[in-house]
């Protein structure tokens, strides 16, 4: 067994298309084909359901493509850790994170760059059902998402902040001069939000509930940026999560205002997949995380945001 052909597989898994798969690893789609004929006479299985065009794996295929993908993990692993000795740490670091979490990743990716300039670093906006999947996979090395939420089964935790939740609302607006907001307020409010298919727009759907309300936002989005393109028009108001503040800050026009505290605190941090030995990779992205003081920073910067409103 290569491991190249292994490396075929994994790019078909990945890919779902003889021709992208071939592409991805720089070979042409007959010598796809052949490397992965080649491994099924060797485990004498049928790995590949094939037709016209590709049509998945076979129950069989299924296994052997989680053993491709571990097997290349371990791979790489060995190459980084052999990196170590050699004067610096390379390769590629795959984070996956949650929409609502991608504005402070560079907290963390900015220290582990310097740390280690050899690194190259991918980040993937990601659903965390999609971020657990992935590191399950060996599709990512960490991902960034709520820690203690919504099932994430057998990874490992490492909460970095607490979301506060504040009113992103036109500064001569009804709440104008309030040092605070109840959720129950804003049943009535012209409100954009997140979709529903998102994590943090059922933690703020729960609050509501837990307040007595329902709010029917008049626009959902499944970004971030939206929302914010929409309230600076000062006809919506929207809740967000401090964190937000570190990139996109208040609009012209706008102000924030806190809301009253849930009775519940939802974390953000990394999770990795639960591996002995740790990967080199994710270790080091953990050593920078011990190190930023993540809460602190976004602290500051809500202060800051406060204290200007």
């Amino acid at each position: 067994m290569l491991l190249r052909q292994l490396e075929y597989l994994s790019a078909l898994a990945r890919e779902r298309h003889f021709a992208r798969a071939a592409a991805a690893c720089h070979v042409s789609q007959p010598a796809l084909s052949s490397g992965i004929r080649r491994l099924e006479a060797e485990l004498g299985v049928q790995i590949v359901r094939r037709g016209r065009r590709f049509e998945g794996f076979t129950p069989e295929g299924e296994r052997v493509v989680r053993w491709a993908h571990r097997i290349i993990a371990d791979q790489d692993a060995l190459r980084h850790d052999l990196s170590t000795l050699r004067g610096g740490l390379s390769g590629q670091l795959r984070v996956g994170a949650i929409p609502t979490a991608l504005t402070v990743i560079s907290l963390l990716t900015a220290p582990f760059r310097e740390r280690h300039p050899l690194v190259r670093i991918s980040v993937q906006s990601m659903a965390s059902r999609e971020i657990v999947h992935g590191l399950a996979e060996f599709e990512l090395d960490v991902g960034l998402t709520y820690v203690d939420g919504e099932p994430l089964g057998g990874v490992r935790t490492v909460p970095l902040y607490a979301e506060r939740y504040l009113l992103l609302t036109p500064a001569d607006g009804e709440f104008a001069g309030r040092a605070e907001v109840g959720w129950a307020e804003l049943a009535d409010t012209e409100m954009c939000l997140l979709s529903p298919t998102m994590q943090n727009r059922r933690i703020l759907d729960a609050h509501f509930a837990a307040a007595g309300v329902a709010v029917l936002p008049s626009i959902e989005a499944d970004t971030v940026s939206v929302l914010y393109g929409h309230v600076g028009t000062h006809r919506w108001s929207t809740v967000i999560a401090h964190a937000w503040l570190y990139i996109f800050g208040v609009p012209p026009g706008m102000r924030v205002i806190p809301l009253a505290r849930p009775s519940r605190a939802h974390h953000v941090g990394l999770v990795l997949a639960a591996r002995d030995p740790e990967p080199m990779l994710a270790r080091a992205m953990l050593d920078i995380a011990r190190e930023v003081d993540v809460r602190a920073e976004l602290n500051a910067v809500l202060t800051r945001h406060l204290s200007g409103a």
